[in-house]
C-alpha cells in the first residue's frame, strides 16, 4: 500500500513536469515561500450549514499535505497548510481569509468550498492581489479574469452544467415537460440560466419553475406544485439538505418524473443516502469524476491509488464522498501547479501556471473530460458526462456533452 501511494505521488509529480515550461534560473519567492516551505492554506465548512462538505474533505486535505510531505513535498518544499473553519458564513470567511493572509502570510488560498464564502471573500483577496486558488464553486462570477484575476475555480461552473442537460434532454426527451427546483441565488440562477440557453427554441418546454431560500426548512410545498403543474421532468439545483428533501418528497408522492440533480449534490454518502437509496433509484446527474462504487472503475489503477491513499492516511473518510473526491482533484491540480512553477514561486507566477494548463488529466477525471485554462477564461471544464443511479451506485450513460 505504501509503494503504491508513493507510486501515485510520483506520477502526479511526472505529470506535472512533463508539462512545466522550461526552469527558472534565478529563484523568486512571494509570501510564505522559502527554499524549504510553501506556506498555503484554506477556509472550510467544518461546521455550519455545509458542514456535510467540509467536514471529510477536509480531513482528506490535511492527510493528502501529510502524504506530500512524508514524500518529500514539491520540488524539495514542504508545504506548512492551515486549515480553518469559516463555518459556511461569509463575515466568518471574510475574517479567516484576512487570518491567512494578514497574520499567517500564506501565498495563495487555496479549494475554498462553496458559493457563499468564495464570494464574501472574493473581493478582498483580489483586492490584495492573493490567488483565491482552485475553489470548489461553479459560479460565473468565479470566471472573470478582467474583474477578478486571482480567482481560479477548478470546478464545472453551473451555466455549463445546465447547458449539458439541456443537451441531454433533447437527444432523449425531446418532449419533455419540464419543472424545475432552484435555490434562489447564483448558484440556483446560473444553472438555470444555462439550462434555458441549451434549451434554445423549445425553452418554453419548462412548464413551472419554482425557487427557495437556503434557510427554508423544507421545500415540500415547491415539491407538491411542480407535481400539481403536470411535468414529467424534475430538473433541480439545489443545497444537499433540499437535494435529499425532494428525493424523499418525490417518493413519498408516488410520483415518478425523470429526476435530475445537480452534480454538486449527487453524493451517495451526504445526500442519496439520507434521502433512501430506494428513493434515489433513477436518479440523473451530470459527473465529471470517477466514482468509487461504479464496478467499472474497480481495477482502475487511479482508483487504487485514491483508495489506497484514503486507507492509509484518512481512514475515517468515505471514499464516495463527493466533496473528498472533488478536493482529491483539487489537490492533485495543486501538485502540478506548483511543479510548473519551479523556484518562480511567487504569486503572479502562481496564476499564470494555474491559467495555462491545456488538456491536463487530472487522476480521476473520466474518459473524455479533461482540464484547460487560458488567461481569458479561467472555466476549466467544457465537457462533462451523464449517470444514472441504479440503487447502488452511480453508472456512466452515453458520450461525454461538450458545451463548445
Amino acid at each position: 500500500m505504501y509503494l503504491l501511494v508513493r507510486r501515485s505521488v510520483r506520477a502526479f509529480a511526472m505529470l506535472a513536469l512533463f508539462g512545466a515550461s522550461s526552469a527558472v534560473a534565478q529563484k523568486a519567492y512571494g509570501p510564505g515561500v522559502s527554499d524549504t516551505e510553501i506556506t498555503l492554506g484554506q477556509s472550510t465548512p467544518l461546521s455550519g450549514p455545509a458542514s456535510a462538505f467540509g467536514a471529510g474533505a477536509g480531513r482528506e486535505v490535511l492527510a493528502f499535505i501529510q502524504m506530500l510531505n512524508e514524500n518529500g513535498g514539491i520540488n524539495g518544499r514542504k508545504i506548512n497548510f492551515t486549515q480553518l473553519d469559516n463555518a459556511y458564513n461569509a463575515p466568518k470567511a471574510i475574517e479567516q481569509s484576512r487570518k491567512l493572509v494578514e497574520e499567517i502570510g500564506v501565498l495563495a488560498e487555496v479549494g475554498t468550498i462553496g458559493t457563499v464564502p468564495n464570494v464574501a471573500i472574493q473581493k478582498y483577496l483580489n483586492a490584495n492581489k492573493v490567488p483565491q486558488l482552485f475553489i470548489t464553486a461553479g459560479g460565473r462570477r468565479f470566471n472573470d479574469p478582467e474583474t477578478y484575476p486571482w480567482t481560479v475555480p477548478l470546478y464545472p461552473d453551473f451555466q455549463t452544467e445546465g447547458e449539458v442537460v439541456a443537451k441531454y434532454l433533447l437527444k432523449t426527451k425531446p418532449d419533455a415537460k419540464i419543472g424545475v427546483l432552484y435555490q434562489n441565488d447564483d448558484y440556483g440562477k446560473d444553472y438555470l440560466n444555462g439550462l434555458r440557453k441549451g434549451l434554445g427554441a423549445k425553452v418554453a418546454q419548462v412548464v413551472m419553475e419554482a425557487s427557495y431560500e437556503l434557510a427554508d426548512p423544507t421545500i415540500d410545498s415547491q415539491i407538491i406544485k411542480l407535481k400539481a403543474a403536470g411535468i414529467d421532468t424534475l430538473i433541480e439545483q439545489s443545497s444537499s439538505k433540499a437535494a435529499a428533501q425532494s428525493i424523499r418528497k418525490v417518493h413519498e408522492l408516488g410520483w415518478s418524473p425523470l429526476h435530475i440533480i445537480g452534480g454538486s449534490t449527487a453524493s451517495v454518502e451526504t445526500v442519496l443516502k439520507p434521502a433512501g437509496l430506494d428513493a434515489s433509484k433513477g436518479l440523473v446527474t451530470t459527473q465529471f469524476l470517477k466514482q468509487p462504487g461504479d464496478p467499472a472503475w474497480a481495477n482502475d489503477i487511479e482508483m487504487k491509488a485514491y483508495k489506497e491513499f484514503l486507507a492509509k492516511y484518512a481512514p475515517a473518510v468515505h471514499a464516495d464522498d463527493y466533496s473528498v473526491l472533488v478536493a482529491y482533484m483539487n489537490l492533485n491540480a495543486l501538485v502540478l501547479v506548483l511543479q510548473k512553477c519551479g523556484d518562480d514561486l511567487t504569486r503572479q507566477n502562481l496564476i499564470k501556471q494555474a491559467t495555462s494548463i491545456r488538456g491536463a488529466h487530472l487522476p480521476l477525471l473520466l474518459p473524455g473530460v479533461s482540464v484547460s485554462t487560458t488567461s481569458t477564461d479561467y472555466a476549466p471544464f467544457k465537457t462533462l458526462r451523464i449517470a444514472i443511479f441504479n440503487g447502488e451506485n452511480w453508472t456512466i450513460a452515453g458520450d461525454p456533452i461538450s458545451v463548445d
